[in-house]
């Protein structure tokens, strides 16, 4: 936007000096053009004068006029011819050429030369002027004159120079204060595209400067976002500080309650009763419900997490231990590759939690005697820890919501869960600068896949 302001601001100017350098030196040409007629009209009207005397006496007055129509010549290095009415020349000098027959037939009609060609760097090189010689509508004679333009060219060249070079230091002072007036006037608006984008990456109390320069509408557009922003993010907080207070307060009673329940067993006719066992399990449901809760609100509060050097290979092997022992316990079978060593930078515990989640749902879809996968390679720059199952797998409209709080398929409604396992996930890679992608797989089954910027070699160094 810069750009296109600063050359809308280029365009004025530029326009603005092309309609005052334009006209003035034009305006100097014809005056200059109107000066150099001037000055050989009033040569054309001397030799008019000794014209009319060398026709009416002849002799002397003729020898007059020959010498000094030669000594105009020689002194301008000019064209002149003086002609009687007759046509015939009574004296002449340096040549006129034919192509002032019209100005000498207008002469004789006691026409004068009222206007020349404008003259300019470019032309024209001689100029003709004409001048009948006689008194009244009495026209004894014509006087020509082709006189060389070639000093009004030079002045006329040195104007327009001039004005042309003072044109351009203006076009260019014009051109420093447009990009200086752009930028002061767009500097607001960078100001707070640099608040939301960073608003847009989860920094919720970042905010725009205020009291700097810039228009004042501006200005006073970015004191309206920043109090916007404030009411955004305190309702933000807000919300959170809910869902995280609820979230701790409940443990407790939660786990009074779940203790009372385990103390009822002695109290029961028949202690291995379906109910009584479905009462646990929904309660540790609504344990693994607010701790869920409690870690997805820590993880969205707004606070920049510590992103660091990570040893993904080790924070994962340990994990993926204690996987491999349930996945055989359900008959699943369950393949690791990882390298010695990757490292990228990240939240610490973010591979491992992905990782708990991803095989977590892996487990639960996948059927006995399927196979789980997982990998941790280096490709194209990223740490990428790829799981992948071959259970049933999810459509491609159900892949698109998977990560959505609280979803659950209506396919697996029965499947224990709270439907915060993939928020959470997601929130962790893009609070490590990275990203979490659910993808199918062929023939059946699905890949999630975590991708970490890894830990450059200089970085390392």
């Amino acid at each position: 936007m810069r750009r296109r302001l600063r050359l809308t601001y280029v365009l004025l100017i530029g326009a603005l000096l092309g309609a005052l350098a334009v006209p003035l030196g034009l305006a100097y040409a014809q005056q200059r053009t109107h000066q150099l007629l001037l000055d050989r009209r009033a040569d054309a009207t001397h030799l008019a004068g000794l014209a009319e005397q060398a026709v009416r006496e002849g002799g002397p007055a003729e020898a007059d006029l020959a010498a000094e129509v030669r000594r105009y010549t020689w002194l301008y290095d000019a064209g002149a011819e003086v002609r009687d009415a007759t046509g015939a020349v009574l004296a002449a000098g340096g040549g006129v050429g034919d192509g002032a027959r019209d100005a000498r037939h207008g002469a004789l009609a006691g026409r004068t030369t009222e206007r020349l060609p404008l003259v300019t760097p470019f032309g024209p090189r001689r100029v003709t002027v004409a001048e009948p010689a006689g008194r009244d509508a009495q026209v004894v004679g014509t006087v020509l004159l082709v006189a060389p333009a070639d000093a009004a060219r030079r002045d006329v060249a040195l104007v327009w120079a001039a004005l042309a070079a003072g044109a351009i230091a203006m076009f260019a002072a014009a051109y420093v204060a447009a990009g200086r007036l752009a930028r002061w006037t767009l500097r607001p608006v960078a100001e707070l595209d640099a608040a939301t984008e960073a608003i847009a990456a989860g920094q919720l109390h970042a905010r725009a400067p205020v009291g700097g320069s810039g228009p004042s509408e501006l200005r006073r557009l970015e004191e309206r976002f920043n109090a916007m922003a404030d009411t955004v993010a305190a309702v933000v907080e807000r919300q959170r500080a809910f869902v995280a207070d609820a979230s701790h307060e409940l443990r407790t009673p939660l786990a009074v309650l779940t203790l009372r329940v385990e103390n009822l067993r002695s109290e029961l006719t028949d202690p291995g009763s379906q109910d009584y066992e479905r009462a646990l399990d929904e309660i540790d449901r609504l344990s693994a419900l607010l701790d869920d809760l409690l870690a997805l609100a820590q993880v969205e509060s707004g606070t920049p997490a510590a992103v660091e050097p990570v040893d993904v290979v080790g924070e994962v092997r340990p994990r993926l231990d204690a996987w491999a022992e349930v996945a055989e316990a359900r008959g699943i079978g369950f393949a690791v590759r990882l390298p010695g060593e990757l490292t990228a930078r990240c939240v610490p515990q973010t591979a491992g939690r992905v990782l708990d989640v991803a095989v977590d749902n892996a487990l639960k879809f996948t059927p006995e005697g399927g196979r789980v996968e997982v990998s941790l390679a280096e490709a194209a720059g990223e740490v990428v820890l790829r799981v992948a199952d071959d259970g049933p797998g999810l459509p491609p409209d159900e892949l698109a919501v998977a990560r959505d709080r609280f979803w659950r398929s209506p396919r697996h409604s029965n499947v224990d869960g709270s439907g915060l396992g993939l928020a959470l996930a997601d929130e962790l890679a893009r609070a490590s600068g990275g990203s979490l992608d659910l993808l199918p797989r062929e023939p059946h089954g699905l890949v999630t896949r975590l991708r970490l910027p890894i830990q450059s070699s200089g970085e390392r160094r």
